[in-house]
């Protein structure tokens, strides 16, 4: 099922220790999958060697941010997690991981243009994912073709949820 509109890109971690070099869409897929996932619910994934590999297609319905999956597309990258206690968030991303991002990420802002970029924390406070400052980020970096604002969720997006029944 394809998605009608996309209004974020949203940035995940995998949670995963940094020593899990060999985590990727496939393992991700199996994670998911034993939570009863239909399979792995992110489109893109970045491993810690940087590649670049599709989960489910981009302009379908994606399994990663409760109450956005009808409006968002996703990416995550490997890792995230302290070594010493997985559920301790912590930015430990490869060089490798940061090129690749900023290359999906200016191909997700040619595809979606008026899409805002945010960390999963942004949509659900619950969450430190992606363990790194998105904003921050984004300011300190040049994504060709975005346009940074500092607004996620509009009202308009609040009401969209509401009439769906999602709130």
């Amino acid at each position: 099922m394809a998605r009608l509109e996309t209004k974020y890109i949203v940035i995940h971690c995998s949670q995963t220790r940094p020593s899990m070099k060999d985590v990727d869409v496939k393992w991700i897929d199996r994670v998911h999958r034993e939570r009863g996932w239909l399979k792995v619910g992110y489109a893109k994934v970045l491993t810690r060697k940087g590649e670049i590999q599709q989960g489910r297609e981009d302009e379908e319905l994606q399994a990663h941010v409760k109450d956005y999956n009808h409006i968002s597309t996703s990416i995550c990258l490997v890792g995230g997690a302290k070594e010493e206690d997985w559920k301790q968030g912590e930015d430990n991303f490869t060089s490798e991981q940061w090129e690749s991002l900023k290359k999906v990420l200016e191909e997700q802002v040619i595809k979606y243009p008026k899409a805002r970029i945010v960390g999963h924390y942004e949509l659900d406070e619950r969450k430190t994912c992606p363990n790194f400052n998105v904003r921050e980020y984004l300011l300190n970096e040049d994504i060709k073709g975005y346009s940074f604002a500092d607004s996620t969720v509009t009202d308009g997006d609040i009401q969209e949820m509401k009439d769906a029944g999602e709130l």
